[in-house]
């Protein structure tokens, strides 16, 4: 494949995404495989794709992705974050449109631990009075 012409990193829950953007038809590809076939999801899918989508520019590139950790819904948004930095890397000018539509915020929620002395992060042991 031609090299690429950005590459950017996406996070979302525990999931991190590296996003490369070629020159291209639209094709996305996630650890080697098709968008679809991977995540399983069509509204997953229409989610990623939402930055390219915005911009009419979902012809113009394909989306080669490797993510890690975390689920589907995870993945989807890393990649999606990728995409969106991916995109202000090729033009600066895109910037202020990804950002009015929240594309280049980083969703900050995290899942909470688990504290000592009880089952999990909010759930705690049935009390019992005798």
């Amino acid at each position: 494949m031609a090299d690429f012409i950005a590459q950017s990193t996406g996070r979302r829950k525990s999931a991190i995404a590296r996003v490369r953007l070629y020159p291209g038809t639209g094709k996305i590809t996630i650890n080697g495989r098709d968008a679809l076939e991977y995540l399983r999801r069509d509204t997953l899918v229409r989610d990623l794709n939402s930055p390219l989508q915005e911009l009419q520019l979902q012809d113009r590139y394909d989306v080669v992705a490797t993510c890690r950790g975390a689920g589907m819904t995870g993945q989807a948004g890393a990649v999606r974050l990728g995409i969106a930095r991916a995109l202000v890397q090729v033009d600066p000018e895109l910037r202020p449109a990804l950002k009015r539509n929240g594309y280049l915020t980083r969703d900050p929620r995290m899942k909470e631990r688990k504290k000592y002395g009880q089952p999990g992060a909010r759930k705690r042991f049935q009390f019992s009075k005798r």
